[in-house]
C-alpha cells in the first residue's frame, strides 16, 4: 500500500508533507514505514508531551475507552470534572470550557471577552486587541485575531473588531485603549510568528492597561502551556494574573482537546447556551490529560528549565547561528543557512524539527532522556556548521 499516494489522492493538500511515513515509535525515538529511526523534536508541534507511546498515557486512555468513550454535555462525566478542577487548582483560575482544539479555546475566549463588553457597556465595547506577528488559530475569527496579513489572503470579509499592537510598543498600545475595548488576547511567546519572547515588562503593561480600561486580560497559552516553558503555564513565570487562559496542544498528550480557562472576573460571563462543544470535554481525551497534568510536577519542569539551558548554550555556540530564542524546551535557532534546509538535512541525519518563520524551531518531548538530547543537539549543531 502506498500511503504517500493515498495520501496525494484523498487528503485536501493543506500540508506540504515531509517525506518520512510515521508508523511507531516510544517516547523521543519515532519510526518510519522503512524502518528508520528519528529523534522527535517536534512532537507534533508541541503534542505527544511524553512522547509517542507514553504507557501511563496509553493505560489511561484505554482504561476509560473501556468504560465511555463519549457522552453528551447535557450530562455529568467524571474525567471532565476532575480535569477542571486540577487546572483550576494549579492555576488559581476559577471555571474552564473545554473543547477540542486551540482555535477553540481561542474562540471561547474572544466570545468571552465580547460579551463581557456587552454586559457592562451595550455595543460600545467590541473591539479586541492582539499583537502584530501573532497567530490564534484558522477558524475565520482566530484568523482575524491573528495579526498577519499574510493569513488573511483569499478569506475575508472578516469579523470587524480586531486591532493590532506592535509588541513592545507600551505608547502604540495606551493609543488603541480608546474606551471602545472589551479585551486583549497575546502569546508570550509567537509561536508560529518565530518563537518570539515578549519582554516582562510589556506584559506587566498590558495587564495594567486591561485592568485600567476594564479590559479582560486573556493569554493564549495554546502552544506555551503544559510545562512546556518550564513553567506549568508560561504566564505564571511572568508575575501576572490574567482573566483568560487558554491552551490545547501537549494538554492531552495526543488527543484533541482544548481549554478555556475562566479568572474571576470572565468566571460567570457565558450562561447556559452561550457557547458548547459536542465533543468538548470527551471522558477519553480528558482522561488522558489528566494522566499528563498529574506528572507536570516542579521536579519534571526543573528538568525543563534545566535541558532547555543545555540546548540553547550549545546550539548558540555553532558556528553560523544567529540567535536562539525561546523559553524551556520551547526554542527557535536563527541560522545563516535557510531554516528549511536545515530541517531537510536534519530529518536526512535523524532527527526531527520544525520551522517558525525564519527558524528552526524546537519541541521535545517534556521528558526526552538527556543523552538523547545531546545527541540530537549535536546533529542539529553539525547540519549548520556543515
Amino acid at each position: 500500500m502506498d500511503i504517500r499516494a493515498l495520501d496525494r489522492t484523498y487528503i485536501a493538500n493543506t500540508y506540504d508533507r515531509y517525506d518520512p511515513v510515521l508508523v511507531s515509535g516510544q517516547g523521543s525515538i519515532v519510526f518510519d514505514d522503512a524502518g528508520r529511526r528519528y529523534i522527535d523534536m517536534g512532537t507534533g508541534i508541541a503534542v505527544n508531551a511524553f512522547g509517542v507511546a507514553d504507557p501511563v498515557w496509553a493505560a489511561a486512555v484505554a482504561e476509560q475507552a473501556g468504560r465511555i468513550q463519549h457522552a453528551c454535555n447535557k450530562y455529568y462525566t467524571g474525567p471532565q470534572a476532575l480535569l477542571a478542577e486540577r487546572l483550576c487548582a494549579r492555576t488559581g483560575m476559577r471555571k474552564v470550557f473545554f473543547g477540542n482544539s486551540g482555535a477553540e479555546a481561542n474562540e471561547c475566549a474572544l466570545k468571552v471577552a465580547r460579551k463581557y463588553g456587552s454586559d457592562r457597556y451595550g455595543t460600545a465595547r467590541p473591539n479586541i486587541i492582539t499583537l502584530e506577528n501573532s497567530f490564534h488559530g484558522r477558524t475565520i475569527a482566530t484568523l482575524a485575531a491573528t495579526g498577519q496579513a499574510v493569513m488573511h489572503q483569499h478569506f475575508g470579509p472578516f469579523p470587524d473588531g480586531f486591532r493590532y499592537a506592535p509588541a513592545g510598543d507600551v505608547a502604540a498600545l495606551e493609543r488603541l485603549f480608546d474606551g471602545t475595548v472589551c479585551g486583549m488576547l497575546i502569546e508570550l511567546v509567537q509561536g508560529e510568528g518565530g518563537v518570539n519572547v515578549l519582554d516582562p515588562g510589556y506584559v506587566r503593561a498590558v495587564e495594567r492597561l486591561c485592568r485600567e480600561n476594564d479590559a479582560l486580560f486573556m493569554i493564549d497559552e495554546v502552544q506555551t502551556g503544559n510545562g512546556r516553558t518550564g513553567t506549568l503555564y508560561a504566564y505564571q513565570g511572568y508575575g501576572v494574573e490574567p482573566d483568560v487562559v487558554t491552551t490545547a496542544k501537549g494538554l492531552a498528550g495526543g488527543l484533541p482537546i482544548g481549554a478555556t480557562l475562566l479568572g474571576a472576573r470572565a468566571a460567570d460571563v457565558l450562561k447556559s447556551g452561550d457557547h458548547g462543544s459536542t465533543f468538548g470535554g470527551n471522558p477519553v481525551c480528558a482522561a488522558a490529560a489528566l494522566s499528563i497534568l498529574d506528572r507536570i510536577d516542579e521536579t519534571l519542569l526543573a528538568d525543563v528549565r534545566k535541558k532547555g539551558a543545555y540546548l540553547k548554550e550549545t546550539l548558540s555556540a555553532a558556528a553560523g547561528v544567529k540567535s536562539v530564542t525561546g523559553l524551556g524546551l520551547m526554542l527557535g535557532v536563527e541560522a545563516e543557512k535557510p531554516a528549511a534546509d536545515i530541517v531537510r538535512r536534519c530529518m536526512e541525519r535523524g532527527v526531527l524539527a520544525l520551522t517558525a518563520k525564519n527558524k528552526v524551531r524546537l519541541l521535545p518531548a517534556l521528558n526526552i532522556p538527556f543523552e538523547l538530547l545531546a545527541e540530537a543537539a549535536e546533529i542539529i549543531k553539525g547540519v549548520i556548521e556543515e
